[in-house]
């Protein structure tokens, strides 16, 4: 079987409000509703896990430089184990392949949680650990994301990838700060047995899906089979062109890693302030979430991409050139919103321009891209600013945004012409 697996369309729901307010449609279907609140439940122990590790790694080291390095382990497997994990998502069952991947993470978990009742906890475990979780991440994730399409009919798609979003974001949000509570309240080992724990949700969730196997006409996992993955994404004007636009927006409009110095020479504040410049683009995109039922009735998909790609980047420059906290929060909000939207419809296209035996291999290249460009980013911020100003960097970045925004559009009138496949 190779065609969507799920019940039969209910009626929309009239009125405006149901216009307005998150698209709740794909939760009446039973096997995204169980996947939905099972991935919710698992995020929200990973984030957990997320402040842990770095935590735990200081209280040993007291190196910033050290905790730093945490990086690497993840941006490693980001790089170069998505393209590998998307392409054995088209080759097997992907009901399987994420099974042996959250097994396999869940596992990490439990030795973190192994290492951290140590008397004298090792330091190369965490590196190592967070290396393995992030790896099993990277190989199961393309088989997810690309698993929607099989279990929610066409015309929900957009809705899907929307309610996603809201679980993601709101682990983003509350996550970190519910990892703090647990770690000051119950210790470093039972925090981490808490994140084993919420695996049970994702695992029962996708042993309940039914079998997903590959397309008749799938490819054998192999260099050969990435290859053509690549191939398929450079032919594809698109989608090549939505990787573009949200690829230019982070590289020159992701100011993040100016933000404690930012929270200390304009702000004149401390760490609560750095938190709040973190947590607020999220907290914006949860927001935006919440209230996503109009996105699915934008037809130009493409189009509205490049519009919010620039709202970020116009966000970003109101927040470069603004001195008081509350207003440059407001404009983080907004950046964080308009990502979001950019973001849903990017991966809706995705989807929906993609034939399903390569959906894995193209939603792998898609988590590199969006894993790797923020990276590139805050390294571009951070070097501008050291040869100019914080406020520089930030401005600069925002109006380099908007000018490759446009000049994408311009190089690539597909994004113009595209049209929504399905009008909803």
């Amino acid at each position: 079987m190779t065609g969507p697996l799920f019940e039969p369309p209910v009626d929309e729901r009239p009125g405006i409000l149901a216009r307005l307010v998150v698209d709740t449609r794909p939760l009446r279907l039973r096997d995204f509703r169980r996947l939905w609140l099972g991935q919710a439940i698992s995020l929200m122990g990973s984030m957990i896990s997320f402040v842990a590790v770095p935590y735990q790694l200081y209280q040993l080291t007291h190196s910033t430089l050290q905790v730093g390095l945490l990086a690497f382990a993840d941006l490693v497997p980001l790089l170069t184990l998505a393209l590998v994990g998307g392409t054995i998502a088209d080759a097997v069952d992907r009901r399987r392949l994420l099974l042996v991947t959250e097994i396999g993470f869940a596992l990490v978990s439990l030795a973190l949680a192994g290492n951290a009742v140590l008397a004298h906890p090792h330091i190369w475990a965490l590196y190592v650990l967070a290396f393995l979780g992030a790896s099993f991440w990277c190989l199961g994730s393309p088989a997810l994301r690309s698993l929607t399409p099989r279990i929610v009919p066409e015309d929900q798609l957009t809705a899907a990838v929307a309610l996603n979003s809201v679980y993601s974001n709101l682990g983003a949000v509350a996550g970190p700060a519910l990892g703090g509570l647990l770690v000051s309240a119950f210790g470093l080992t039972t925090t981490y047995l808490i994140d084993f724990g919420t695996f049970a949700a994702s695992l029962v969730a996708i042993w309940l899906l039914p079998s997903i196997p590959p397309a008749v006409e799938a490819e054998k996992a192999g260099l050969q089979s990435m290859l053509d993955g690549l191939r398929f994404v450079r032919s594809q004007r698109v989608i090549m062109g939505v990787f573009l636009l949200d690829t230019n927006a982070m590289i020159f409009g992701m100011p993040s890693a100016l933000f404690p110095a930012l929270a200390a020479h304009r702000f004149h504040a401390g760490a609560g302030t750095v938190g709040l410049l973190y947590g607020t683009p999220y907290a914006g995109a949860l927001a935006a979430s919440v209230v996503s039922g109009w996105i699915r009735q934008i037809e130009r998909q493409a189009l509205a991409v490049a519009i919010f790609a620039g709202v970020w980047g116009l966000a970003l420059i109101g927040f470069g050139l603004v001195t008081a906290l509350w207003l440059g929060l407001i404009f983080l909000a907004i950046a964080g919103a308009a990502d979001f939207v950019s973001a849903a419809l990017r991966s809706t296209i995705v989807l929906q321009a993609t034939p399903d035996p390569m959906r894995g291999r193209v939603s792998g290249i898609e988590l590199a891209q969006v894993a790797s460009a923020p990276t590139l980013g805050n390294v571009e911020a951070g070097v501008v600013a050291s040869f100019t100003s914080l406020r520089f960097s930030v401005v600069s970045g925002g109006i380099a945004c908007v000018v490759g925004t446009l000049a994408l559009v311009a190089a690539i009138p597909e994004i113009l012409r595209y049209r929504a496949r399905v009008a909803t």
